[in-house]
C-alpha cells in the first residue's frame, strides 16, 4: 500500500511527541501521589498558599513580560477565554437544572478546569515558551472568574475587592502592561523572579498528585458521566470560540487544552469551606483527572 510506511512513521512520531509532553506532567503528579501513600508528610495548604501567592505570580509576570507574542493576539485570547467560560457556564447551568443536580455543588467544578496544576505544564511542554505565555492568560482569566463568580456560586459571597487583592491578578495586569509597552525589569531582578517562578510548575504537579491521593471519591458512576459531559462541553465550547475568533494556531490549541482540563482541587476546597457536597466534588476531581490520562494525549494528537 503506497504511503503505508510513511504514514506509520508519522504515527509513531506523533505518539512519541505526545508521550514526551504528557510524561513529565503525570510523572511529577505520581511523585506526589506516591509520597503520600508512603506515609510522608506534605503540608498541602502551605504549598498551595506559597505557590499562589509567590511562585505562580512570578511565573505569570515573567512569562508575559518576556513573551514574543503580538499583544493583539493575547487580547483576542483573553476575550476568547471569557467567551468560552460564559458559554460553558450557560450550558452547565441548564444541564444542572435538567439533571436535577445541586447548582451550588456542581456548577463551579463543571465550569472551571485545572488550568494551573495541569494546564500550564501541558502548554509549556507541548508548545514551548510561547504556549506558556498564552496559557497564563487563560489561567489568569480562570483565576479572576474563580475568585469572584466561582466563590459566589458556592457561597453567595463573591467579592470584587478579593479579586483585586489576589497577587495573581496584579501579576497578570503588570505583566500585560510590561508586554504592551515593551518594558523589562533589570536582569538581576528578572533572573530572581524567573527562578522563583520555575518552582511553580513542579510544585503544582506534585501537589496535584498529593491531593488526588488524599481524596476519597464517592458516587463513582455519577462522577464518570458528569466528567465525560464536562470534557465534551468544554472542548466543544473552546473549539467553537477559537475557530469563530480565528485565533492563531498555538493560541487556539492552548485555549482548547486549558478549557478542557479536569476538575481542579480548588473546587473541592471551596466546597469543603462553604458547606457544599465536598464528597461529590472530590469524586469529580479524582475521576476527571483519571479520565484525562487518556483524553489529554488524544487531544494533543489532534492539536499538534
Amino acid at each position: 500500500m503506497r504511503g503505508g510506511p510513511e504514514f506509520r512513521k508519522q504515527s509513531v512520531n506523533l505518539v512519541l511527541t505526545v508521550l514526551e509532553i504528557v510524561t513529565p506532567v503525570f510523572a511529577l503528579a505520581a511523585v506526589g501521589f506516591a509520597w503520600v501513600k508512603l506515609g510522608f508528610e506534605y503540608r498541602i495548604e502551605f504549598i498551595t498558599r506559597f505557590a499562589m501567592t509567590l511562585a505562580v505570580p512570578c511565573l505569570v509576570f515573567v512569562a508575559l513580560m518576556k513573551a514574543q507574542i503580538d499583544p493583539n493576539a493575547l487580547t483576542a485570547l483573553t476575550l476568547a477565554a471569557f467567551s468560552a467560560y460564559a458559554i460553558v457556564a450557560v450550558i452547565f447551568f441548564g444541564l444542572c437544572r435538567l439533571a436535577k443536580l445541586n447548582v451550588r455543588t456542581y456548577l463551579n467544578p463543571l465550569i472551571f478546569g485545572n488550568t494551573g496544576n495541569m494546564g500550564l505544564p501541558l502548554a509549556l511542554f507541548a508548545f514551548g515558551q510561547a504556549g506558556l505565555s498564552y496559557a497564563v492568560v487563560v489561567f489568569a482569566v480562570m483565576a479572576v472568574l474563580s475568585f469572584s463568580v466561582g466563590v459566589w456560586l458556592v457561597s453567595g459571597g463573591g467579592s470584587l475587592l478579593k479579586v483585586i487583592k489576589e497577587p495573581l491578578v496584579g501579576a497578570t495586569i503588570l505583566g500585560g502592561l510590561f508586554l504592551s509597552q515593551g518594558w523589562s525589569t533589570p536582569s538581576a531582578l528578572t533572573n530572581s523572579l524567573e527562578l522563583i517562578g520555575q518552582m511553580a510548575i513542579p510544585m503544582m504537579l506534585i501537589t496535584l498528585g498529593v491531593a488526588v491521593a488524599r481524596l476519597k471519591p464517592n458516587h463513582v458512576g455519577k462522577a464518570v458521566w458528569i466528567s465525560i459531559v464536562k470534557l465534551a462541553v468544554c472542548t466543544g465550547a473552546a473549539w467553537g470560540v477559537g475557530r469563530a475568533m480565528n485565533l492563531p494556531a498555538e493560541a487556539f490549541a492552548v485555549l482548547v487544552v486549558q478549557i478542557a482540563t479536569p476538575v481542579p482541587v480548588t473546587s473541592y476546597l471551596l466546597a469543603e469551606k462553604y458547606g457544599a457536597d465536598s464528597d461529590a466534588v472530590a469524586g469529580l476531581v479524582v475521576i476527571s483527572t483519571l479520565i484525562s490520562v487518556g483524553t489529554i494525549p488524544l487531544t494533543l494528537a489532534f492539536l499538534i
